[in-house]
């Protein structure tokens, strides 16, 4: 069933909102120089290519998702998606970054409503993607800023990548899903606090690092021991059906094992 125009409206609001608070437009891929812009980007955020002007160009004819976040002429962000199986109807948000020195800004949340709402627009519920466990403002944006939560423990989804972000570390990934229309969602996306839960006999804390990063940079060893950690303690919670419902920088993740 398609979604009202007021609904539309008012997606395309939140995200035209967040973009001026950002102080940046946000603008879908249309020619090739965007296109190399944004691998420009991409290599200056990883360190190392992470998809190819060619294939982005054919993602984009295919009718998936790349834009990006432009201050006056300069592109700051990027955000590219791909959709899933025509039956899941469902969009892979499959890498998002922001220029060095631009984080809290806001430029992140801006290409997330405007991913948002391009997927509504085209009667997409729902967006998914992974991210690092152990980066915790990561987890903190995608839980409680956006209102996405984990479904799935991915153990070294990707394999070693090499690169400035992720080192030689394995790659441990959540799989999040945004339920783009649930009621935490709007909420979250409408800037209005949405009821947290604040944990009970049925739910458990897994404790995250501070700032991983730091501790890739300075003490390996310390980044390694909280991966086997992290993965020893939330993956099989997960698996047994445990579900993440909120992050707290201080104290990690809330599983609630209630249905587990």
């Amino acid at each position: 069933m398609p979604l009202s125009i007021e609904t539309l409206d008012l997606a395309a609001q939140n995200a035209g909102e967040r973009a001026r608070k950002a102080g940046v437009e946000i603008r879908e891929l249309r020619e090739l120089p965007e296109a190399h812009a944004m691998i420009e980007l991409l290599l200056r955020i990883w360190g190392r290519p992470l998809i190819t002007v060619e294939f982005l160009r054919a993602l984009t004819k295919a009718g998936n998702y790349a834009a990006g976040a432009y201050e006056g002429d300069r592109l700051v962000g990027v955000c590219i998606g791909f959709h899933e199986e025509p039956a899941a109807r469902t969009l892979h948000s499959h890498v998002a970054g922001v220029a060095p020195g631009l984080a809290g800004r806001g430029v992140g949340t801006a290409l997330k409503l405007h991913q948002r709402a391009w997927a509504l627009t085209r009667d997409i519920p729902t967006i998914e993607w992974t991210f690092d466990p152990l980066v915790s403002r990561n987890a903190y944006f995608n839980i409680v800023r956006l209102g996405a939560l984990p479904v799935e423990y991915l153990t070294n989804f990707y394999g070693a990548m090499h690169d400035a972000i992720n080192g030689a570390d394995e790659t441990d990934r959540l799989l999040v899903r945004w339920s783009l229309l649930s009621p935490r969602v709007v909420a979250a996306c409408s800037g209005t606090p949405f009821e947290r839960p604040a944990g009970g006999p049925s739910s458990r804390r897994v404790a995250a690092p501070a700032d991983i990063e730091a501790l890739r940079a300075g003490d390996v060893a310390a980044a390694v021991a909280w991966r086997r950690r992290l993965r020893d303690e939330l993956a099989p919670l997960m698996a047994s059906g445990g579900r993440v419902v909120d992050f707290d920088r201080d104290l990690g993740y809330l599983v609630d094992l209630e249905n587990s």
